[in-house]
Formats: C-alpha cells, structure tokens, sequence
C-alpha cells in the first residue's frame, strides 16, 4: 500500500503526508533486528505506552526475534489538544514485575519528554537490571529529557502529526502513515 499524494483531514484539520508506509516498515526491520542483537541472551519485557504506541509496539515485536516478554502502561497528558498538559497521570499500571529485569519502554513519539521522564522515575523506582527506550518519532527541538534514548526510528521537527497510531483528539490512529499539519497561511 502506497501513501497517496493528498492531504487529508482530521478534526477539521489538513494534514499532509510525511513519512510513508514503507519507510516506516523498513526503519521498524532495522530496530527490531538491533534489539535483537543488543539483548541477545536475555529475555527483556517491552513495554508499550497506550495509546498511541500500540500499532508500533505490534510491528516491532513482530520483528524481534529473541525471546521476551510484553506489558503496557497507559498515561494521559494530551487530552483531545495539539500539546501536552504539562501534567502526566497513570491511567494504567504494569502488571509484571520490573526489578532485576531488562525493560525496554516502547513509545509512538517523544515530543516534550514529560511522559517518557514520568515512566523513567516512576520505573527506576522499582530497580530494574536495565531501562532504555524505543519511540518511533523524537522530536529533537520539543524534547527536554536528561538521558538518551538510543533507539530511534525518525528525527522529526517540531511539527504535530497523525497516523500510525498517532492521534489528533483520539482520531487519525487508523492511517496507515503518519502525515503532519499543514501549517495555515497568515
């Protein structure tokens, strides 16, 4: 399936294509056979951050090829706007046990870095043999985070998209690429 060339909207917004399906595919290949080698001989739990992640978070685990386990965490600091709230709230926690073990944070986009800074205190909290993260968009001039994150698909601007799994006020998850909004003219 190929991006078409138009823009589409969502929310009463324009959006134009920006990364394509195949591009996302091939990026997903490449991260899921590093993690594979980074974490050879061990059995580290992915886990995804809810909403958004979960179309990622199941195209990458497709492309892991070692053992391991999976869990989710669903936060809130959107709501139905274009930014962050500032404010970050659980909304759900995991379910396995984190200590000792090597846990690999699966996120659809680091914009602010608010929620992947909750998730790591809140995580580290709980001794973990190792934390790293995975995020399919870093949006390199937004995020304000004091670790690296070393796996990333897609460096992206400052720019708000849609698709993939990304949402603009819980709709536009369904498009199969991720399209960004066009700016309107002043």
């Amino acid at each position: 399936m190929t991006m078409a060339k138009k823009t589409i909207i969502v929310n009463n917004e324009e959006f134009e294509p920006y990364i394509n399906e195949k591009k996302i595919r091939a990026r997903i290949k490449e991260l899921g056979k590093k993690l594979s080698k980074d974490y050879k001989g061990r059995t580290p739990i992915f886990i995804g951050v809810l909403n958004g992640s979960f179309v990622f978070f199941s195209d990458l685990i497709r492309e892991v090829t070692i053992e391991c386990e999976v869990d989710f965490l669903k936060l809130s600091s959107y709501g139905d706007a274009k930014v962050s709230s500032g404010n970050v709230h659980l909304l759900k926690d995991l379910n396995c046990q984190v200590m000792g073990r090597d846990i690999v944070i699966v996120e659809d986009i680091i914009d602010s870095g608010l929620s992947i800074d909750f998730i790591k205190r809140l995580l580290l909290a709980q001794n973990p043999k190792s934390f790293a993260v995975v995020s399919l968009l870093y949006k390199t001039k937004a995020v304000k985070i004091d670790f690296p994150v070393k796996y990333i698909g897609f460096k992206i601007p400052n720019d708000f998209v849609v698709g993939y799994g990304l949402d603009y006020a819980q709709k536009g998850r369904n498009i199969p690429a991720i399209y960004k909004i066009v700016e309107k003219k002043k």
